[in-house]
């Protein structure tokens, strides 16, 4: 299974408003795996960034001038997005920019390319009502260092989000179960298991005289047959 965990930086929280992106992060995964495919790229959005959003990345509009335009590089993203799942932390947000801006290049929106999408806040959540769910509280939770990101940036924060997704769901893989989707004639997606090899250590005549003398004993003791004779129904 392919799949991209993304992030983006913008001017402002509300595309509708004119904001734009101004960043965007992608880290591939494959079969759980990172790869080192990974995309990563800052956009002129012909604006300035807002006081806050400002102070949440540092991308000045002066460190900006110079680099592409969005619809310069969308046949770029959408190539690298193309199929996969994409793993984002409050996904509406990203997706609203991203299909705002897919629009805005004359092309079909972002979330039509993909092959689906996991909110990893979403996930978050659920595992764990009541408390802080941001990158930093996951960080935190299942131990990932994130002492060197100061402020956020796209790539930076991408990565950090594909080490928490990999911790949040390492007990999906437990007993060496692989995963694999198969979509029926009616357009169903069905998870189909596939168990893991078991080995079997059988005990050899030496081991199981002296398991037999041991049983003999708790006989004794009990004066009649102890419980590890019963058979299990």
């Amino acid at each position: 299974m392919r799949q991209i965990v993304l992030d983006t930086e913008t001017t402002g929280i509300n595309p509708k408003l004119g904001n734009r992106v101004i960043e965007i992060g992608c880290v591939e995964l494959v079969e759980r795996k990172l790869t080192g495919n990974n995309f990563h790229v800052y956009l002129n959005p012909d604006r300035d960034s807002e006081e806050g959003a400002l102070a949440v990345h540092g991308l000045t509009t002066e460190f900006l001038s110079d680099k592409p335009r969005f619809h310069e590089i969308a046949g770029q993203l959408r190539d690298y997005v193309q199929g996969a799942e994409v793993i984002i932390h409050n996904a509406p947000f990203d997706l609203g920019f991203l299909n705002h801006e897919f629009r805005l290049a004359n092309l079909p929106p972002f979330d039509e390319c993909i092959g689906g999408v996991i909110d990893t806040l979403v996930n978050a959540k659920e595992l764990r009502p009541g408390k802080r769910n941001s990158l930093d509280a996951l960080c935190d939770f299942y131990g990932i260092s994130n002492a060197h990101r100061k402020l956020h940036g796209a790539l930076l924060d991408a990565e950090l989000l594909a080490d928490v997704y990999l911790a949040m769901t390492r007990g999906q893989n437990s007993l060496g179960m692989d995963i694999e989707e198969e979509t029926s004639s009616g357009g169903v997606v069905l998870e189909q298991v596939a168990l893991a090899e078991i080995f079997v250590l059988r005990a050899s005549s030496e081991e199981l005289q002296a398991h037999e003398e041991l049983l003999n004993g708790l006989d004794k003791a009990v004066k009649g047959t102890c419980i590890w004779r019963t058979p299990i129904s």
